[in-house]
């Protein structure tokens, strides 16, 4: 165990009573009220200069030691999820219909530790910008943030950010440079048909008929348009229809995702969508209108940042616990938007191997592992002091 684990190991207890507490009061994208509220509070406590009302409900923290010229950004996310808690523990969400099912909870207490760690025994010179963020889930808050000046206001050289990940042990990491995580784009795909009587589809076109020729065809981008070196995934998720028992619907609505690795793929998947819809909407003699928003960016991680990353990870828990070269996920991850303003790193942590620890993330019966806070913070730490050493103190 590295001296930074020690020193944060007296934080344990205090850190596990916040995360409780922020996962009995959980709150939506942009609703964080509560949560950001008790973050500045805490952050003031701690002696950091704080900002509210950043990108909305995002807080941010300021902390400068000595006369370093460099700084540096470190992110933590604080909405849950609309979804109803399985959990019986004692600590279970108070909000019906709102759980903290990603472990943002346990993101925001980590960088909390680490907050109070380096305002009472940190050794660095340089500034420490501590970033929580609202809305990652809508994959809003980011953008609103840095739209808020967020990056004018405070500079910094490189911005890192971490996510617990269920099935991966307690002293365990995982990252890698260039794409770590997919972007992600809502579609949207109207059919206008001719409704009629179930007993006479001649009269008119079913709008279900071509929506179904659709939904196959759509497979077809991934498994035939792209190159097969190339990521990417196209679900539909939703089919929606004005058809009754014995009416055939005029109307239909596809509604879906799509994710890719780079944002060349992301729009040929878009190119090939509105090519096959309205293809298939012209053999039928009916239209169609296609939306499609990406919501998410590809989380591109930096090579400098993400060796630097990757090197304090090791000091902390070891070569062999540190998976530098990891695949990517097609998750997606609001933290892309910091990593296209400045160069970043993402990685991941393990949050455990068993029970709620290991069970997928936006699960109603998932838990974020108090185990992992003293081992996240301390990598913040140890983050800071590596990016912004002391010796000019």
């Amino acid at each position: 165990m590295s001296g930074d684990m020690l020193k944060t190991q007296d934080l344990r207890q205090e850190m596990s009573s916040w995360r409780r507490d922020f996962h009995r009061h959980p709150e939506l994208g942009f609703e964080e009220h509560r949560t950001s509220a008790r973050v500045a509070e805490l952050l003031e406590g701690f002696g950091l200069e704080v900002h509210r009302g950043v990108g909305g409900t995002g807080v941010v923290g300021v902390l400068q030691r000595g006369n370093g010229p460099a700084s540096i950004g470190l992110r933590a996310d604080m909405d849950a999820l609309p979804i109803v808690e399985q959990n019986q523990f004692g600590h279970r969400s108070r909000h019906d219909g709102v759980m903290h099912a990603c472990g943002h909870d346990g993101h925001t207490t980590m960088l909390l530790g680490a907050a109070k760690h380096l305002a009472e025994n940190g050794e660095f010179s340089g500034r420490a910008v501590f970033i929580f963020q609202p809305a990652e889930e809508h994959g809003k808050g980011g953008p609103a943030m840095i739209a808020d000046g967020l990056f004018e206001q405070f500079p910094v050289d490189a911005v890192y950010g971490m996510h617990n990940m269920p099935g991966m042990a307690v002293g365990t990491f995982a990252t890698r440079a260039g794409a770590m995580m997919a972007s992600e784009a809502l579609f949207e795909i109207e059919i206008a048909g001719r409704g009629g009587h179930a007993a006479m589809p001649h009269h008119g076109v079913d709008a279900i008929v071509v929506g179904a020729q659709i939904v196959n065809a759509l497979q077809t981008i991934v498994s035939r348009k792209l190159d097969p070196g190339n990521n990417g995934v196209v679900s539909v998720t939703e089919f929606i229809t004005d058809g009754q028992r014995n009416v055939l619907p005029g109307r239909a609505t596809l509604k879906g995702d799509a994710r890719a690795l780079n944002r060349q793929v992301n729009g040929e998947i878009e190119r090939k969508m509105r090519q096959i819809v309205a293809g298939i909407c012209a053999a039928h003699d009916v239209t169609a209108t296609v939306s499609y928003e990406t919501v998410f960016e590809v989380t591109m991680n930096a090579a400098g940042p993400t060796d630097r990353a990757a090197n304090n990870a090791r000091v902390l828990v070891g070569q062999g616990n540190v998976d530098a070269d990891c695949a990517p996920v097609l998750g997606s991850e609001d933290f892309a938007h910091m990593a296209l303003a400045r160069p970043g790193c993402f990685i991941f942590a393990g949050n455990g191997t068993e029970g709620a620890h290991a069970r997928p993330l936006h699960s109603a019966n998932y838990d974020f592992n108090d185990a992992l806070l003293t081992l996240g913070s301390s990598y913040w730490v140890r983050l800071v002091e590596q990016e912004l050493p002391a010796e000019s103190l």
